[in-house]
């Protein structure tokens, strides 16, 4: 289903709102984590790009003011092999010159104002140095 196919499906006034909910789609995130996440950073007013490529590192789950990397992780981040691969990851970032947050499922779903509040925190520390 494309985004025009439902635009076509949403006329007139009664369904403004509707066809405004569509601004908010963007389908490369990689799970409903990243979506939820995405979208309480969008409403906060940052610049939020998903599953962005870095060189050396792969594919990040969000890429936001184009400086700072957030990354979302499940269940199987837990895991000895996984926890090892992603701090390898982090490292290979902050080498880069990114600054790189990790978040949990809890953090997303049940405290995104914490989230969103520490974001905002550190990108506001990284714009005062320029």
């Amino acid at each position: 289903m494309t985004l025009d196919y439902l635009r076509c499906r949403l006329p007139g006034t009664r369904n403004g709102r509707a066809r405004l909910v569509l601004e908010w789609v963007d389908r490369s995130a990689d799970s409903m984590l990243e979506t939820l996440a995405r979208t309480y950073f969008r409403q906060a007013g940052i610049w939020v790009e998903a599953q962005v490529y870095v060189d050396g590192v792969g594919y990040v789950d969000l890429l936001l003011e184009g400086c700072l990397i957030v990354e979302l992780d499940g269940r199987q981040h837990g895991e000895w092999a996984q926890v090892k691969k992603d701090q390898r990851r982090t490292n290979r970032s902050v080498i880069q010159g990114y600054t790189v947050l990790r978040y949990f499922y809890a953090d997303v779903v049940h405290e995104p104002q914490a989230m969103v509040a520490e974001v905002l925190s550190v990108l506001a520390r990284l714009k005062a140095r320029g």
